[in-house]
């Protein structure tokens, strides 16, 4: 292991452990365009099914707007507080982006007009399947997403809460999101006013199977 990636693991290794949900934040902290459209395109590295990037992110910085937010939100002070609310949304018909997405690997040569109908085929049949496999991808998804805006915004300074307790419904309905999209979760960045509390983690050993559970 050259010297360079052993200290790129230090920093990373260092800032998963020193994320932690902050749920009190210093009022007027503003952070930079610039700066947030840095965190998000971290964010949006993120690992896909069949790369169809199923996450939109809602930014709500509006003062009034978080306002809004506020009682839908059951009124948890951190949607005020924050510098910036994120809303993780889950496309429940990323298949609609599945041309899109690899008709520049044809333009480019990297795959074939054939293999790619083959692979839009594919997809377009299981999103028009029975079950809950588009709700189920525009969770999972937008999940990775959101894991790693928060290691990103930790990174940069700001600390953040993933929360999955609001009314989606009223959140649709005043925000007029799209019927494609599901709200997965909102999410705060700011500056702690206060040191997070750490919470306990249960050993390694309690969480992990190895090849079976017999």
């Amino acid at each position: 292991m050259s010297s360079t990636t052993h200290f790129e693991e230090i920093g990373l290794f260092q800032t998963m452990e020193e994320r932690h949900s902050v749920r009190k934040y210093e009022k007027d902290v503003k952070i930079s365009k610039e700066e947030l459209e840095e965190m998000l395109a971290a964010a949006a590295t993120a690992p896909s099914s069949w790369n169809l990037q199923h996450w939109r992110f809602f930014v709500i910085e509006d003062q009034k707007k978080k306002e809004e937010l506020l009682p839908i939100a059951y009124n948890q002070q951190q949607i005020v507080d924050s510098s910036v609310v994120v809303a993780i949304l889950g496309d429940l018909e990323a298949n609609k982006e599945a041309d899109g997405v690899y008709q520049p690997a044809v333009d480019n040569g990297f795959m074939t007009a054939q293999v790619k109908d083959t692979l839009v085929g594919q997809i377009n049949g299981a999103y028009q399947g029975e079950g809950t496999f588009p709700r189920d991808e525009a969770f999972l998804n937008p999940a990775l997403a959101a894991m790693q805006l928060m290691l990103a915004a930790k990174a940069k300074g700001y600390d953040t809460v993933p929360m999955g307790g609001f009314n989606r419904k009223a959140f649709m309905e005043t925000f007029k999101v799209p019927e494609r999209f599901v709200p997965v979760m909102l999410l705060p960045i700011g500056k702690a006013a206060s040191p997070a509390h750490r919470s306990a983690r249960k050993a390694i050993e309690e969480v992990t199977i190895y090849n079976s559970f017999e």
